[in-house]
């Protein structure tokens, strides 16, 4: 009998939730949770570590399994938590860090992996460069907003002293589509993704400038 081969060192085993929805490090979402095997993940997470893996399906549904999912998401924290008492769950979750995907182990109970921690490129990002991204999503949403698409961004929306962190949260606040969020969560490095966000939500602004002008 071959024996299996160890993981590498850096990986380390992570109960995993696909979404239809990419999760960015320091930005929260809810869930409502009524799938038995996630509410078994909330458990195991409740009784020991609050942290599981969130990661964009590809193809495929969130209910039932058989999906594809992307091998890079987000390491989520579980900040609160309410039981139902028919055992839903409904939860806040906050994103910690990038995590990806070394390999994909049986959906028993709940969806597992092998996981590694990635840590972004360590960048020299002009301070200009996080001004034109945050103003580039303002506008968006703003014109979003006029066409009564979603809400335009707060105008006293604040964002982390930490460059680093105030880059993710920007990101969180921009109207992306599914695809064009998992682009800029798996952008190498802070001012690739600035960049990347930028191009995505100015071509998105002339898209909407466009729309508004013809009526």
């Amino acid at each position: 009998m071959t024996e299996a081969s160890p993981a590498p060192p850096n990986l380390r085993r992570l109960g995993m939730f696909p979404l239809s929805a990419v999760l960015f490090p320091h930005a929260q979402i809810p869930l409502h949770v009524f799938e038995p095997r996630y509410r078994a993940l909330v458990r195991d997470c409740l009784a020991g570590d609050a942290r599981f893996g969130v990661v964009l399906i590809e193809r495929g549904a969130e209910v039932g399994g058989g999906d594809q999912r992307m091998a890079v998401g987000t390491r989520a924290v579980i900040t609160k938590a309410a039981s139902l008492s028919d055992g839903r769950w409904l939860l806040a979750v906050q994103g910690d860090v990038r995590i990806r995907v070394g390999e994909w182990l049986a959906d028993d109970p709940y969806p597992q992996a092998m996981i590694e921690e990635w840590s972004p490129r360590v960048d020299i990002v002009p301070a200009t460069l996080l001004h034109r991204a945050e103003q580039s999503v303002r506008r968006a949403r703003g014109l979003l907003s006029e066409s009564g698409t979603s809400s335009a961004m707060p105008a006293d929306t604040r964002f982390d002293e930490d460059l680093e962190v105030a880059s993710w949260q920007i990101c969180a606040e921009a109207p992306l589509n599914m695809m064009d969020a998992q682009r800029v969560l798996s952008a190498e490095g802070t001012a690739e993704r600035l960049t990347m966000l930028v191009e995505l939500t100015e071509a998105l602004e002339q898209d909407l400038h466009r729309m508004l002008a013809s009526g």
